[in-house]
C-alpha cells in the first residue's frame, strides 16, 4: 500500500480588508457631471464631476434616511440625494440641506482619493485612511497621450474568486507554456522592490498560440500596488514586431468576487496607411483579447489554495505572495525586507 500521504489542500477564508492601493474604475471619459455608481470594497460609491472637472468619489448610500446617490443629480460641486436633496461633495462633507437651518456637525460620508492618468480614473482604498506616499503614485506612460499609438480597447469581467489569484500569474511561469501555448521561454524574472512588483518574459510564441508560431516576443509587466499593472510587450505577428501595451486591473468587489479590466493599446505600424493600420490594430487587439481570456477561463474555474504543491520548474509564488500580503496590512506592519530589491530568475 501507498504509504503518502494524501496532500489537503488548506483554504483560509480572504482577509476581511481590502488592499491598500489605487484602483481604476475605468477610462476618464466614461465618468461625467452625471453621477455613476460603482460597486466596490463590499460597498457602493457614487463617482461624478464637480463644476471644475475634478471627479470625487464617495458612498453612495445617503446616511440621512438611506437614498441612493448614484440616482441623484449633480449640482455644482456636489450630488444631492433623490430622496430629501441633501448635497454631498469632496471628502464626503455635506454641502447643503434645503430644508434645514444648520447641518448637523456629523454629516460625513466616506470618500475615496482620486488621481486621473493615463487616461484612466482610480480610486485610492487604504483601511488605515492615510494617503498615498509619494512613492506611490500612477506613473504616466507618455505612449498614452501620443497620436502614433491606438487608443484604448477595454473589456470587463466579473471573476468570482479573491483577487489574490489574478496576481499569482506574475510568477508563474509554466502557465505560459501550458495556459498561453508558448514554446519554453528562455528568460523569466520577477523583481520586487517596495510596491512595485515585475515580471520580465523572452519566449517564442507556440504552433497553437494566438499569434501565430515562431514569433519572439519580449514583456515586461510591473505591478504598481496590488491592483494595477501596465505590461509592454514587442511581439513577431502577422508579419511585423507589434508593440503593444496591455492594462490589467482589478477591482473587489467583496472578498470573493472583482472587476476585471484588461486594456490594450497597440504602436501603428510607420510603413502602413490609416486604413491599413486600423485594420492591422483591430486584428491584433482581437488576439491579445482572445489569449487574455485564456486566462480568465482559469480564474472564473480555481480553487484558492494556501499551501499550493510547487515543484522546481514553478516560479516564486511563496515571494510573490508575501510581496501581495504587505498590502493587507497596517503600513508599520510590512516587513522592512519587502522594501529593499530583490530578483529572482526561475
Amino acid at each position: 500500500m501507498n504509504d503518502i500521504p494524501v496532500r489537503v489542500i488548506d483554504s483560509t477564508p480572504a482577509p476581511e480588508r481590502f488592499a491598500r492601493g489605487w484602483h481604476c474604475l475605468g477610462q476618464s471619459k466614461e465618468f461625467t457631471d452625471s453621477p455613476k455608481r460603482i460597486e466596490a470594497f463590499d460597498s457602493k460609491l457614487v463617482v461624478f464631476r464637480d463644476s471644475k472637472g475634478e471627479a470625487i468619489a464617495i458612498q453612495a448610500a445617503c446616511p440621512h434616511m438611506g437614498g441612493d446617490l448614484s440616482l441623484g443629480r449633480v449640482d455644482g460641486d456636489m450630488v444631492r440625494c433623490p430622496y430629501h436633496e441633501w448635497g454631498w461633495g469632496a471628502e464626503g462633507m455635506c454641502l447643503d440641506i434645503p430644508y434645514a437651518k444648520r447641518i448637523p456637525k456629523e454629516a460625513r460620508i466616506m470618500s475615496w482619493p482620486v488621481c486621473e492618468e493615463n487616461n484612466l480614473l482610480f480610486v485610492w482604498n487604504d483601511s488605515e485612511r492615510l494617503p498615498p506616499s509619494k512613492d506611490e503614485i500612477v506613473p504616466r506612460e507618455e505612449e498614452c497621450f501620443s497620436e502614433e499609438w491606438s487608443e484604448w480597447v477595454i473589456e470587463e469581467n466579473k471573476i468570482n474568486i479573491n483577487c489574490r489569484e489574478l496576481v499569482d500569474n506574475m510568477a508563474d511561469k509554466a502557465h505560459f507554456v501550458y495556459v498561453h501555448k508558448m514554446e519554453a521561454l528562455s528568460y523569466f524574472s520577477n523583481i520586487l522592490e517596495g510596491h512595485k512588483l515585475t515580471q520580465i518574459q523572452h519566449c517564442i510564441n507556440g504552433e497553437e498560440s494566438e499569434f501565430g508560431e515562431g514569433g519572439k516576443m519580449i514583456a515586461n509587466s510591473t505591478y504598481y500596488g496590488p491592483a494595477y499593472m501596465i505590461s509592454k510587450i514587442d511581439n513577431e505577428s502577422m508579419g511585423q514586431t507589434m508593440s503593444s501595451i496591455q492594462l490589467v486591473s482589478h477591482v473587489p468587489i467583496d472578498n470573493d468576487s472583482f472587476l476585471l479590466r484588461h486594456g490594450v493599446m497597440v504602436k501603428k505600424v510607420p510603413t502602413l496607411n490609416d486604413k491599413e493600420n486600423e485594420a492591422i490594430i483591430d486584428e491584433y487587439t482581437e488576439m491579445t483579447q482572445l489569449a487574455f481570456k485564456q486566462d480568465v477561463d482559469i480564474w472564473h474555474n480555481k480553487y484558492r489554495v494556501d499551501n499550493p504543491l510547487l515543484c522546481d520548474g514553478d516560479g516564486p509564488i511563496h515571494k510573490l505572495r508575501e510581496w501581495y500580503n504587505q498590502f493587507y496590512v497596517d503600513r508599520d506592519k510590512v516587513p522592512e525586507m519587502l522594501k529593499k530589491r530583490r530578483e529572482y530568475e526561475a
